[in-house]
């Protein structure tokens, strides 16, 4: 009966997976978000290097001999403004390109088309105030929330519906401006693009002008407001990154890559979370976020999904199946860089009943203790984007800019996770000599 319920299981989720992963948008989203991250890396690597070279009471700065390395922080200031600061107009450019490859029109020039349509949508005129209390109009500016994290879920969206009119315009061939042959193909390519981006340009303007004359509202205001910030909210708290880790576990036991499943959800708001980190750390304000994309890796995913470090580790203690001490021997070195498909399709993991349930239930557990060590303030909040197969320990300690707390916080989750899963490296070996 355990069988049985397993396989229903594993064919309903199984045909859910292939069917989100077959939607457009999704694709595009994860594809987009993918070639994104070298962008977001780049910017922690400046934020690092403000923090731990250049500062004058955090840096090496801090030490007389290397007093001159504060006047260079203006260098890595200045990375992390063109990574952090523009992210949605990346996010939005990639989308472009990524649909207009599914469009079977590989067209680079639809990225800008897409930038060109989610800046048309936003306003150049904004308010703020002066030290003094003076309200100051300016003019001729773009407000940092529409390029920063803030307009991500607008942009996505006017990247989706700009693109699609685009692609469709491009198709029809009454719209095609014929060059004679003698034309370079270049030029000729140009002008074939001229009718369907003006008009895509314009429809997209149009609909963001009728939004702000029917509600008063710019479609930032609605998007962020109504879409963005309560899915941020949800993320932000505990249980919904655990509903989030949970749902990746279930499809990973059912051998489908569960990180991707969630990716769609999991990249725009946790990569939008440190990139808000990174630019409070920078501007010496109140870190907001406790969880990030490097929460994830620090606290979730020591070793792998299912923070499998804890399983090898068991198997060496305790472990008698010469087949799972194989496995483990052959699986520490990717392990130590997170990368444990071996694990979980050698050991295996998959379909396995017995290390499922720890798989499923550790990362819940550390990354619980993970949130409430940096609630508590013992563990410091991640200001950094440190790459994912940076060993545990290291990664925690670089993307929180030199905090111990936080690398004895992911010790004692490397410590919880042996405890969790000796009793069913235990129960593994008393199955395979009931086998025998």
């Amino acid at each position: 009966m355990g069988n049985s319920f397993l396989d229903k299981m594993t064919t309903v989720l199984g045909g859910f997976a292939n069917w989100v992963n077959s939607l457009r948008y999704i694709i595009v989203i994860k594809n987009a978000f993918a070639a994104l991250i070298p962008v977001i890396i780049t910017g922690a690597f400046g934020t690092l290097f403000s923090a731990m070279v250049f500062n004058a009471e955090t840096g090496l700065a801090k030490f007389a001999p290397l007093r001159f390395l504060a006047d260079l922080q203006p260098i890595s200031s200045g990375i992390s403004y063109v990574t952090l600061s523009f992210l949605t107009i990346y996010v939005v450019f990639l989308m472009g390109i990524e649909l207009s490859k599914l469009n079977n029109q590989n067209n680079v020039f639809a990225g800008i088309v897409a930038v060109m349509s989610y800046l048309s949508v936003n306003p150049t005129i904004f308010e703020f105030i002066t030290e003094d209390q003076k309200s100051v109009m300016v003019s001729n500016a773009l407000a940092k929330q529409y390029t920063d994290t803030k307009g991500l879920f607008l942009g996505m969206i006017v990247a989706v519906l700009a693109i699609e009119l685009y692609s469709w315009l491009n198709r029809q061939d009454k719209l095609q401006i014929k060059m004679p042959d003698t034309v370079p193909p270049s030029v000729a390519k140009s002008f074939s693009a001229l009718f369907p981006t003006v008009i895509t340009v314009s429809v997209i303007a149009t609909g963001g002008f009728i939004i702000k004359a029917l509600t008063g509202l710019y479609a930032y205001d609605i998007i962020y407001n109504i879409v963005q910030k309560p899915l941020e909210g949800v993320v932000q708290g505990l249980p919904g990154i655990l509903l989030l880790v949970f749902v990746a576990q279930v499809f990973w036991v059912i051998g489908i890559h569960g990180n991707q499943m969630v990716k769609p959800i999991r990249e725009p708001l946790l990569l939008a979370a440190i990139a808000v980190n990174t630019e409070a750390f920078q501007a010496g304000k109140e870190l907001p976020n406790i969880i990030t994309m490097p929460f994830w890796d620090m606290y979730m995913s020591m070793g792998g999904s299912g923070v499998t470090i804890g399983l090898l580790v068991s198997i060496f203690l305790v472990g008698k199946r010469d087949d799972m001490k194989e496995i483990t021997k052959l699986s520490i070195g990717p392990s130590i860089f997170n990368i444990n498909e071996p694990v979980i399709f050698g050991m295996p993991i998959m379909l396995n009943p017995i290390l499922a349930i720890p798989f499923i239930i550790t990362p819940l557990v550390t990354g619980t203790i993970g949130y409430f060590a940096t609630a508590m303030g013992f563990a410091a909040r991640a200001v950094v984007m440190v790459p994912w197969p940076t060993p545990p320990l290291i990664n925690g300690y670089l993307a929180t800019a030199g905090n111990w707390g936080a690398v004895a916080t992911q010790a004692i989750c490397i410590v919880v996770s042996i405890l969790l899963y000796l009793p069913f490296v235990k129960i593994a070996n008393r199955e395979q000599l009931v086998k025998d």
